[in-house]
């Protein structure tokens, strides 16, 4: 077992869980691919493992869990449900499909996976899941892919905050008026697509090959670190052992203001970050 989990900071959710600040990404592998990239990202020292009913490898997710031997009051498990499930009851079903393909009793995390303002029944989706918090099947709930206004939305029907928002965020895409939002009501950013999507040339930029010269890390911890710098969780995904070591390996260095402003300015350089207006399942 890596020593790497025992360096990775906690940080407090509002519903009072905590919630390891680096996690593991699995979109979009198979079932298979899904099962051991987990059991190898678990050894490494990972304990946030991301998933969500569209990736259609919940079931390989928790073959992989279960062949470890870490204990799963360590785990911090989050999944996301599909529009189908946009309702008080919905949300029941989604979160009882979840857990039993994933072969727990309960999920860490459970997200809305997009608004789908088109179908307009996020608000009751969210009603379920503050259903499910008070009745503790979960331990923290949230959003991704949600806007402000979205967000705002929520708390005004129910009174409960979400703990996450997770969303696009790399330095290619930062929404500073978004994380300003989660900031003022204490909702934790997490980063899907932190490395850029492995596009857009984020980890052969100036600034990033430039900090990680200074530091002697990877371009991709430094990136990595740039969102710790900036109070996100990122959620990288790979199938290398060897990459999963090295992004988990972004405690023992800081990056200066100075090498986080020139990194802040990759914002806008990327295509436009995907439309949860207009995107969604």
């Amino acid at each position: 077992m890596s020593d790497n989990y025992a360096s990775v900071p906690l940080r407090e959710l509002n519903n009072g869980a905590f919630i390891p600040s680096i996690g593991f990404g699995t979109w979009p592998l198979d079932d298979i691919q899904a099962g051991a990239a987990v059991a190898h990202a678990l050894d490494a020292g990972y304990r946030l493992i991301d998933t969500a009913e569209n990736y259609r490898n919940e079931e390989g997710i928790g073959e992989g869990i279960g062949s470890t031997s870490v204990p799963r009051e360590e785990l911090f498990i989050t999944s996301k449900f599909n529009v189908e499930w946009h309702s008080l009851q919905g949300v029941q079903n989604a979160w009882e499909n979840s857990c039993t393909r994933l072969g727990v009793e309960y999920l860490d995390l459970f997200l809305i996976h997009w608004p789908n303002p088109k179908e307009g029944n996020y608000v009751q989706a969210w009603e379920g899941l503050v259903k499910l918090l008070k009745r503790g099947r979960v331990r923290a709930i949230g959003t991704s892919n949600f806007t402000v206004d979205q967000l705002q939305e929520l708390i005004d029907a129910t009174g409960v905050v979400p703990d996450v928002n997770q969303i696009q965020h790399s330095p290619l895409w930062i929404d500073d008026a978004r994380l300003a939002f989660h900031a003022e009501y204490g909702i934790l950013t997490e980063a899907w697509a932190p490395l850029g999507r492995g596009k857009h040339g984020l980890l052969e930029s100036e600034p990033i090959l430039k900090a990680a010269a200074t530091h002697k890390v990877t371009p991709a911890q430094v990136a990595l670190r740039w969102q710790m710098e900036r109070g996100v969780i990122p959620i990288p995904k790979t199938s290398s052992p060897e990459r999963m070591a090295e992004n988990l390996d972004i405690f023992t260095f800081n990056l200066t203001p100075d090498e986080v402003l020139a990194i802040d300015g990759l914002d806008g350089t990327a295509d436009e970050p995907v439309d949860p207006m207009q995107f969604g399942h």
